[in-house]
């Protein structure tokens, strides 16, 4: 049980990492350029042919316009997805995307994503092949990715814009203190400039992690000692399963083990709540995005 735990921390551990590589600006000058490249001469494409390289565009562009997709990474949350069933694979897993198969579809423009695709992105704008890099890890930047991709492939993305406002309740007043904490060993918590605190923002949580500043290597992220944790005390402690899955009861029964978590009037109070990596960690997929801020909802209201 304890190894268990451990490589599940170790797995959030890591893949929290690479989405803070996507979420900062610390990229190669060549992928800085091709991120901001010239999307004025993109907007002038209508593009027909489209192959995404992470999930969260994959689904923007399913619900904008799902003719347009030819290609798309392979993702455990569209493994049962009846809407991909029959459109090609270009990765799968943590594979890189298959460049050949790529060109093979044809596409007039490959979608990835900021500190996950930057190498085959500037590969394919080699070959000719247009592309755009999105980056989201505020709740307006996946408004803005929206709106861009829209644009792209000639689609109207207001009522997609309007569902993500449905997901927000209206009264956003900080009223329960949180801590969101995604792994125990280090413990780590999103600060504000994260894409989990920034959609806590959007809710009445105060977290208490959102002004902190520290010497994580995770953009985004601060590690805690036992002894602030224990100060701050939080109403409501939120925990995070591994991206690979599991079951949410373990991740909460090994928390509870430890007795320095007893002392926590979030655990005497059983305000612990689990909730998956994909959605409040890594944005991953709208339904990812929409389940999470459900949980908020019937947690925090």
């Amino acid at each position: 049980m304890l190894r268990r735990w451990i490589l599940s921390t170790l797995v959030i551990f890591l893949c929290i990492i690479l989405v803070a590589c996507n979420n900062t600006n610390t990229q190669q000058p060549q992928a800085e350029a091709t991120s901001n490249t010239n999307f004025q001469e993109l907007s002038k494409i209508s593009a027909k042919r489209v192959v995404t390289l992470s999930s969260l565009t994959t689904d923007i562009i399913s619900q904008l316009d799902k003719t347009k997709l030819v290609g798309i990474s392979g993702s455990t949350l569209f493994k049962n997805d009846p809407r991909f069933q029959d459109i090609t694979r270009v990765s799968e897993g943590q594979s890189p995307p298959n460049l050949e198969k790529i060109v093979s579809l044809k596409p007039d423009l490959v979608i990835g994503a900021e500190g996950f695709s930057n190498q085959p992105i500037q590969r394919l704008q080699q070959l000719g092949i247009a592309t755009l890099l999105t980056q989201v890890n505020t709740w307006s930047s996946l408004e803005d990715t929206t709106k861009k991709i829209a644009q792209l492939i000639d689609a109207n993305p207001q009522p997609l814009l309007e569902k993500y406002k449905s997901f927000i309740p209206e009264e956003t007043k900080a009223t329960t203190s949180t801590l969101v904490l995604v792994s125990t060993q280090p413990i780590l918590t999103p600060n504000k400039n994260s894409w989990a605190g920034d959609l806590l923002e959007k809710f009445p949580v105060k977290n208490l992690a959102a002004e902190l500043q520290g010497k994580s290597p995770i953009a985004g992220y601060v590690t805690l000692s036992p002894e602030k944790v224990l100060a701050a005390n939080p109403e409501v402690i939120i925990l995070i399963t591994p991206p690979q899955g599991g079951s949410k009861t373990a991740v909460l029964d090994d928390f509870k083990k430890d007795g320095f978590w007893q002392k926590l009037q979030a655990s005497t109070n059983n305000r612990v709540y689990v909730f998956d990596y994909y959605g409040l960690v890594n944005p991953g997929s709208i339904d990812a995005i929409k389940k999470a801020c459900e949980q908020l909802k019937q947690y925090l209201l």
